[in-house]
């Protein structure tokens, strides 16, 4: 017997469709989050997020053939087909501002070639969004779709120079400030990353985006629930001591259904079921172990730790707290919640699973 293939190392969702690779159907939330029309989400690297993009730029382009068998198939308007503007920062290390203002100009080239317009004022980074956006707008006769995957990462590869951080930081504020201001010209925008800074420091110029990283309805958006690999993995999983992997590589919560890491997964499968640290080896943000080197930040206790809302959801470049940054980035998860006499939100954090234990000890 054939095993149907991973979709291992691959993040684009034609290329898992046109080679009938496992594909974990999402698209019930995706038809949901299409109700609506801007949106922040953040989840730890090697998640899924740019597989959830690619998702959306598929459907937005009415690419009906992938979609055959899925739940959105017969649930979608595909005679409506939108431009698709698509920004990623995840596939280069920026190192300068001018670093960035370099890679933001390439972004544009792509997607006016894969849109067939042309900016005038190809050197003003915001005028040739602006003008993007609104030429896509008139030549497809519908609104504009804005995809942005690691919206944070050149923040990130900069975290430790907290002067160049903010220089970048401005930048983007500047750059991603252009969504409200072409709000007529939009239809649908998803950004997300890895991080959640406040709207104060980057948040203040974008249109109001609905963070739906803790929200229930959107908790298993990306990663594989147990349903997922006892039914689209059974083959693959067979003979496997579910509560080993579960204790293992599950436990992930974002408000709902508890997941497993999707890159844990395909790597546990193709390795011959060999349990090992595969996310941590190869997902670990050199941000984060740079940033508790420099600062030498003591880590408490991680097995008892109770935060507010507000240490979950800020992320300030001159006040960077650890918790912080161990939740957003996978190595820490929330176990429960409650209110307090004040009617707000506690949270209790702990280590998800055996994986990063191990990884943290």
């Amino acid at each position: 017997m054939t095993l149907k293939k991973l979709p291992i190392g691959i993040q684009t969702f034609e290329q898992v469709r046109q080679e009938n690779r496992i594909y974990i159907d999402k698209t019930k939330m995706i038809l949901q989050l299409t109700e609506d029309k801007a949106y922040f989400l953040s989840r730890p690297r090697r998640f899924g997020k740019s597989m959830l993009i690619s998702t959306l730029q598929a459907l937005y382009e009415g690419r009906k053939e992938l979609f055959e068998g899925l739940y959105i198939y017969d649930k979608w308007d595909w005679d409506k087909t939108y431009p698709v503007i698509r920004i990623d920062f995840g596939s280069s290390v920026i190192t300068s501002k001018e670093d960035l203002e370099k890679r933001i100009l390439d972004i544009f080239i792509e997607n006016q070639e894969a849109l067939g317009v042309e900016c005038v004022h190809h050197i003003d980074m915001s005028g040739c969004f602006r003008e993007i956006i609104m030429q896509a707008h008139q030549k497809y006769g519908q609104k504009v779709v804005i995809l942005i995957d690691e919206y944070d990462k050149p923040i990130l590869d900069n975290i430790t120079n907290t002067e160049q951080a903010n220089e970048i930081r401005e930048l983007l504020k500047s750059f991603y400030s252009i969504t409200k201001a072409q709000d007529e010209h939009i239809q649908f925008v998803l950004m997300t990353g890895v991080s959640k800074f406040s709207k104060v420091s980057l948040f203040s110029g974008v249109n109001q985006l609905k963070d739906i990283s803790l929200h229930h309805r959107y908790a298993t958006i990306c990663g594989y629930t147990q349903r997922d690999l006892e039914t689209s993995f059974a083959e693959h999983l067979a003979g496997v001591d579910w509560a080993k992997l579960k204790k293992w590589y599950n436990g992930y919560n974002f408000m709902g259904e508890p997941v497993y890491n999707p890159f844990d997964i395909l790597l546990f499968i193709d390795n011959d079921q060999r349990y090992q640290n595969y996310w941590f080896a190869n997902a670990s943000p050199s941000f984060l172990l740079k940033l508790f080197k420099q600062k030498q930040y003591f880590i408490p206790e991680l097995s008892n730790i109770e935060v507010g809302e507000e240490i979950l959801n800020s992320f300030e470049i001159d006040r960077i707290n650890p918790i912080t940054l161990l939740f957003q980035t996978g190595y820490l998860t929330i176990d429960s919640f409650r209110e307090n006499v004040l009617e707000q939100t506690i949270y209790h954090l702990r280590v998800p699973n055996q994986e990063v234990l191990h990884s943290l000890g």
